[in-house]
């Protein structure tokens, strides 16, 4: 089976023996917080139990978080599983996506048979998306995934035009508008960007959020769906496994919650060091994309650059498999500022 994203560090200690330096997964570079750790590691007590399938805890935590009603939020496996969830509840006959985006939505879209149109994003506007690509929008779309920042461009949506999409999908048509925010939270101010508020007045919004980034819970697996709508968080719930949260993740989730000077720190250092490797890279001769979350989409004439890199125990996301994107790009981490250096250094000598 070929994987198709990055986070493969047991492919590359299968093949060295060794973990590698893995700037090719975009994990918050301060780790585990011991407070999450120690919830994950107390709720082993209760392994013997089944987990709530409501995650009645967890979903209060988050509606206390986000200032919504629990009864609209929908606990899953990672955001992956509520993307699924999303595109076997609803069925469309003809979704959008925005290319280069997240390969999940299309994979997951055409699964249950649903046609699928993707609308390209400029290279000659950095890949922005912009009122332009919105109006491209077809008709006849039941369902439209946006990933704010996107993914793997790390570009915010300006606000107008988020607001233009929200409006053409869900008043004009009709259709849903998934948003996912999974890398919100490493921007400066998520809450310029968000559109949770926009929840209740928009029943066939749906905004996808996880903890695997931010909270650095890729392990875990835990994501969650904040719906306009509670007919549509039951249309989701009742298209998922009963248990799909374990008790480990619930605790970890609701530890999280509490963890707001964490997401501070996070900020800070993910700002600070985007800057300092945006100018550095720019530096080597790449072309960097300006974006906003804790990566950095780059192109490099070195079409070989990842395997370069591979071979010093470095792993960098090459993104040719990314419609829209060829050969030479590649999306690079943000992690601390000593394990940046150990990159910056490694790139400059395998470019030569």
């Amino acid at each position: 089976m070929e994987l198709i994203h990055g986070g493969d560090w047991a492919g590359f200690e299968k093949e060295y023996g060794k973990a590698p330096l893995d700037f090719s997964a975009n994990i918050s570079p301060l780790g585990l917080p011991a407070s999450v750790k120690a919830a994950a590691i107390a709720a082993l007590d209760t392994a013997e139990r089944y987990p709530d399938p409501k995650c009645r805890a967890l979903r209060a935590a988050l509606a206390d978080y986000h200032g919504v009603g629990a009864e609209t939020i929908v606990c899953g496996n990672g955001a992956a599983e509520l993307i699924d969830r999303i595109c076997h509840a609803l069925r469309p006959g003809r979704a959008a996506v925005f290319t280069p985006g997240f390969s999940e939505y299309a994979r997951a879209l055409r699964a249950v048979g649903c046609a699928v149109t993707e609308i390209g994003l400029s290279d000659g506007r950095d890949f922005r998306l912009t009122g332009e690509e919105a109006a491209q929008i077809p008709a006849d779309c039941g369902l439209v995934f946006l990933c704010n920042p996107n993914n793997p461009t790390g570009l915010l949506t300006e606000r107008d035009t988020l607001r233009e999409i929200l409006n053409r999908c869900c008043r004009a048509r009709g259709a849903v508008l998934v948003v996912d925010e999974c890398f919100l939270d490493f921007c400066e101010d998520p809450a310029a960007h968000s559109l949770t508020g926009a929840l209740q007045s928009y029943p066939g919004l749906i905004v996808l959020k996880a903890f695997t980034k931010t909270w650095a819970m890729a392990g875990l697996r835990l994501g969650y769906a904040l719906c306009g709508s509670r007919e549509t968080a039951e249309k989701l719930q009742a298209c998922g496994q009963p248990w799909a949260v374990s008790n480990i993740a619930q605790a970890a989730g609701i530890a999280a919650m509490r963890e707001r000077a964490y997401l501070d720190r996070l900020r800070a250092l993910v700002t600070s060091e985007r800057r300092r490797m945006a100018a550095a890279l720019t530096a080597l001769g790449l072309r960097v994309i300006p974006g906003n979350a804790n990566f950095l989409l780059v192109y490099s004439g070195d079409v070989f650059l990842a395997e370069k890199l591979r071979e010093r125990g470095i792993l960098i996301r090459d993104c040719r498999n990314f419609a829209g994107l060829t050969a030479g790009w590649y999306r690079v981490a943000v992690r601390t500022a000593s394990e940046n250096d150990v990159l910056l250094r490694e790139m400059e000598e395998a470019l030569g």
